[in-house]
């Protein structure tokens, strides 16, 4: 098998986002049109959507569990990951159930009622919310990644902590030396000299991990391990 990292919960879980929301806004648009071929003909498109991203979600849901238990994290991080768990589980239940109910309209050939599009609206707001806390996840804690980009040329970060936009490398060690150079002039002239400046602290992720890490969970020296 092909292996990706940190596994296959991200490959799959983009076909559920994307074919539950298409199935919940063609049933919704199907549903205030007037009844007539094009409206049938979304609610038999949105049907199959349905159901093939309800297939999805199944291995989705069994990706992340496995994710859950085996991608290393920090304690803030695993409480994001018990959230977006949690979330995730309330919205496979209820596309479930959706996906279960419209087997049953197109079997008996009956039509979708006000109920059936109030519970689509609210699976695609939990849906939405799912994948805003699996973001955080990535994008906010790190998880999965197995390294930061390095700031390179123009318009990132230097060594020493600023930006110089699209001034050249050069200049930029030019104004350095400058900067320093003034300041140790006006201490040897009795002027009161500026303060050290500090070290240059390396960049980290926001809300990456400061303690060690260890594979299935990391806490901070000191502190007892808590049960989930």
């Amino acid at each position: 098998m092909v292996e990706i990292l940190p596994n296959w919960h991200p490959v799959f879980v983009h076909f559920t986002v994307s074919l539950l929301a298409l199935a919940a806004a063609l049933h919704l648009l199907s549903h205030f049109l007037p009844k007539g071929e094009l409206a049938n003909q979304l609610t038999i498109v949105a049907r199959w959507n349905l159901w093939i991203g309800v297939g999805f979600t199944v291995f989705t849901v069994a990706a992340g569990w496995h994710a859950f238990y085996t991608v290393n994290h920090d304690t803030p991080s695993h409480l994001a990951m018990i959230a977006h768990r949690n979330w995730a589980m309330a919205t496979f239940v209820l596309f479930l159930g959706i996906a279960g109910w419209e087997v049953y309209l197109s079997r008996r050939g009956k039509g979708k009622g006000w109920l059936f599009a109030g519970l689509l609206v609210i699976a695609v707001g939990l849906l939405l919310s799912t994948a805003w806390h699996g973001a955080e996840l990535v994008y906010r804690h790190g998880l999965g990644v197995m390294s930061m980009p390095k700031p390179e040329g123009p318009g990132h970060a230097h060594d020493h902590g600023e930006d110089h936009g699209d001034m050249p490398a050069q200049d930029a060690a030019v104004l350095h030396e400058d900067v320093h150079a003034n300041g140790h002039d006006g201490a040897a002239n009795g002027e009161h000299p500026h303060e050290a400046e500090p070290a240059a602290k390396t960049p980290i992720a926001d809300g990456a991990a400061t303690v060690p890490i260890t594979a299935g969970h990391a806490h901070a020296p000191g502190t007892k391990p808590h049960k989930d």
